[in-house]
């Protein structure tokens, strides 16, 4: 049977378009029952559409508080009746009340290599600290911002000279690659979370998460 995933975004949505593409192959057990975004603008919206996938925008502007906000998300959620929800660009804090609502069946993807630079400019902030190797992680998503069970992590290089848009771009292929196949192992009912810890075919994942070198 399969898994129903809502997909929460702000953006252009690329990594919502590699998770739609991936789950039109055969071997793929979920498929993108709709698409949220809390900005009416946002591309990716268009590229639900595009796809024939339900979408609506709900602004946060129109609430006078984050957890008025998050609530009126959650009874939207509810109503699809989805099996995960994938957070790609969404660029709100959830309450915990949300989080603790849909325990175990959020995912998040975040461009670092965390615990390291948790919240925004991640790429700036590894260029500016010297590092020679950034990345990206799929984590699991708790009530600490960025600090949910490490899934998968992918590395890149820095290189000198490299701009913030240089690493981005980097980053970007690798988020394209490793959030479909994390997606994939969630619907394949493959991986799950217990405790504080990210669980993948029985094994406890160690804190890098999966088959990091």
């Amino acid at each position: 049977m399969s898994s129903r995933i809502l997909v929460l975004i702000s953006g252009g949505g690329t990594n919502l378009q590699a998770i739609i593409d991936a789950c039109t192959n055969d071997n793929f057990p979920g498929e993108v029952v709709a698409v949220v975004s809390n900005k009416a603008d946002a591309y990716g919206l268009t590229r639900a559409q595009n796809a024939g996938i339900t979408n609506l925008a709900l602004s946060h502007k129109e609430f006078s508080s984050r957890e008025d906000y998050d609530q009126a998300l959650i009874k939207i959620i509810d109503g699809f009746a989805v099996d995960l929800i994938v957070l790609a660009g969404f660029m709100r804090i959830l309450t915990p009340s949300f989080v603790q609502h849909f325990q175990g069946k959020l995912l998040n993807i975040h461009p670092s290599l965390l615990p390291k630079y948790q919240g925004l400019n991640t790429h700036q902030r590894a260029i500016d600290a010297g590092d020679d190797v950034h990345g990206v992680s799929v984590h699991f998503v708790t009530e600490e911002l960025d600090g949910g069970p490490v899934i998968l992590q992918a590395k890149v290089p820095v290189f000198e000279g490299d701009s913030s848009e240089d690493l981005a771009a980097r980053v970007h292929q690798q988020e394209h690659r490793i959030y479909p196949l994390v997606v994939k192992w969630f619907t394949e009912q493959r991986l799950n979370m217990q405790g504080d810890h990210a669980i993948l075919d029985g094994n406890i994942l160690p804190a890098s998460g999966y088959a990091n070198d």
